[in-house]
């Protein structure tokens, strides 16, 4: 039995998990298996309470149906969110979800969908017929250890970074933000917020051992981190691998 354990939190599972997100939380729990740490997953609905603590939370993406109806909800939470952020919990938000821990989102119909604000981004919707933001994603990421990453995008709104803001990658192959700035995602001390799916996590183990290594720093002090990274996956690997081929061969070439 594991003598390590961190508790994460999955929002809203049965609304916000398009495109594989339920992947990240399954891929997470396989590799803190790997690391001889036991993850706790507790999933919070529309109406629910969070718990009195979390090392990490998760949510995934969503319609603009689904992000109407949990926007109001998640708001109701966003006074703890911000408390467990300056604490330091970990947090993945992906797409939609990354767009409500934002200042805000705009849809299409000009409907102002308030945001949690933990990230300086702000998301606007395009006008009708506008190009989505869909394909094969590789970008170099700006968190030291990981470098390369793969994943798959599918967002029509574009996302703005606010004066300062970290992003998470710069996009080689794909959309990213807001297919202008050449940016992906954003990052706020250890919360990360991206566009790439489901498939971020099991694709990219070095992410998951991020996230990992910032929830055990939460639970168990500053020194606390993975002990020995296991090698990773040969699946992962040729995931990997094949996903950054398609990038190259069919995806949005970065002008920047």
């Amino acid at each position: 039995m594991s003598d390590r354990t961190i508790r994460a939190v999955w929002l809203y599972p049965e609304l916000m998990n398009v495109y594989a997100d339920r992947g990240n939380v399954i891929a997470l729990r396989a590799r803190c298996a790997d690391h001889g740490i036991e993850c706790e997953v507790e999933r919070l609905e529309l109406g629910g309470d969070l718990p009195d603590d979390a090392d990490l939370v998760l949510i995934g993406g969503g319609q603009d149906r689904e992000q109407r109806r949990v926007a109001p909800d998640l708001a109701r939470h966003a006074a703890r969110l911000h408390e467990w952020h300056d604490d330091d919990v970990a947090f993945l938000a992906v797409c939609g979800g990354f767009q409500l821990f934002g200042d805000g989102y705009r849809t299409a119909r000009g409907e102002e969908l308030p945001g949690v604000g933990l990230f300086d981004v702000t998301t606007v919707a395009p006008p009708p017929g506008a190009e989505r933001c869909v394909g094969d994603v590789l970008a170099e990421t700006h968190l030291d250890g990981i470098g390369e990453v793969v994943g798959f995008e599918n967002h029509a709104g574009r996302t703005y970074l606010g004066p300062g803001v970290r992003p998470f990658a710069h996009v080689q192959y794909g959309w990213g933000n807001n297919g202008v700035d050449g940016t992906e995602g954003a990052v706020a001390g250890s919360a990360l917020g991206t566009y790439l799916h489901g498939s971020l996590l099991p694709r990219n183990p070095r992410v998951t051992d991020w996230l990992i290594d910032a929830a055990l720093r939460h639970r168990y002090g500053a020194g606390a981190s993975i002990e020995d990274s296991p090698p990773e996956d040969a699946y992962a690997l040729g995931a990997r691998e094949a996903a950054a081929t398609a990038a190259r061969e069919r995806g949005r070439a970065n002008a920047d």
